[in-house]
């Protein structure tokens, strides 16, 4: 019999809405084949439930915060990307609770030049090929970790963007000398240029063949000799050392130093060397490429102290 519509098959339902975090959109309903009247029946009868205009939380009228967060994306189309801190949030950059989710708005970015106001979503327009795009976590559209971390450069305080930043590298999503690199070939969008400065500032992370090309200079300045590079002391591999002064230089780095885990090992790292007698100064890479005076003078005093302390 032609022209009959086939019945929509339960499974093929379930299943989307399993992946899909308990929610669907009425459009994905009408192209498996149920019609606008059931639709409206099972809304009566409370097997469908609106969340968003359009979108339906499917058998019970609550859903977690990656439901809410899949309804928002749907609402708006099927371009759209979760964005900015609720991005960031399902990239686990930042943690959020339900109760945060449901009393703030959902951020979502769309091609469209006009994008539709919603209630309960914060729409943000941008034109896909203007940050790096599209990924899925958990069958969630959302943007890349580069541009979450761009937006939320736009309004997150130093010391929070720079926990994202860190966060972002500890789950192995983008290590802060590939964000760097990546900004330079983004457009000028909100947030890159703060972003770029925060990377650029006393947290630079330099080569080791950069840092010694800095660092050097001001050991020589402050008249101690050529130290070893790369040395290995007590287990672990040093970045600076002078046997004849027991001194070590570490230069701690964004990446690599700042999570607490890290922190733990430095410590571990920097009491195993005063267990054997040795002095271990840090100094953030931004110390030593901006602060050349601050780094020398302090040089200075460890090897004058060590050099009275071997004297009595």
């Amino acid at each position: 019999m032609g022209g009959s519509t086939p019945p929509p098959r339960k499974g093929d339902i379930w299943r989307l809405v399993n992946r899909q975090h308990g929610v669907v959109a009425r459009g994905q309903l009408l192209a498996l084949g149920v019609s606008a009247r059931s639709i409206e029946h099972r809304l009566a009868n409370g097997r469908l439930h609106l969340l968003m205009r359009g979108v339906y939380a499917v058998g019970r009228p609550t859903v977690g915060k990656r439901g809410w967060w899949m309804a928002a994306v749907l609402a708006c189309g099927p371009e759209a990307l979760l964005s900015h801190h609720s991005a960031a949030a399902l990239w686990r950059i930042r943690r959020t609770e339900l109760a945060e989710v449901r009393r703030r708005d959902i951020h979502v970015v769309v091609p469209r030049a006009n994008p539709k106001r919603r209630p309960g979503i914060r729409a943000h327009r941008r034109r896909n090929h203007e940050l790096p795009g599209r990924r899925e976590v958990e069958g969630i559209p959302v943007t890349h970790p580069v541009a979450t971390l761009v937006d939320l450069a736009v309004d997150l305080p130093d010391g929070q963007l720079e926990a994202a930043v860190n966060e972002a590298d500890h789950l192995k999503l983008v290590d802060p000398e590939q964000l760097r690199g990546a900004l330079d070939a983004l457009p000028r969008w909100p947030g890159v240029e703060r972003l770029a400065g925060l990377l650029d500032g006393p947290t630079i992370v330099l080569t080791t063949t950069e840092l010694e090309r800095l660092f050097l200079p001001l050991a020589l300045e402050a008249s101690l000799p050529i130290p070893q590079t790369q040395a290995w002391l007590d287990g672990y591999q040093v970045d600076f050392y002078w046997p004849e002064l027991g001194l070590v230089v570490e230069t701690d780095s964004l990446r690599y130093h700042r999570t607490p885990f890290k922190q733990a090992r430095d410590k571990r790292r920097d009491n195993a060397h005063a267990g054997s007698g040795l002095t271990t100064l840090r100094f953030s890479h931004g110390q030593v490429l901006h602060e050349p005076d601050y780094v020398r003078k302090t040089l200075v005093r460890a090897a004058w102290g060590r050099e009275r302390k071997h004297d009595r």
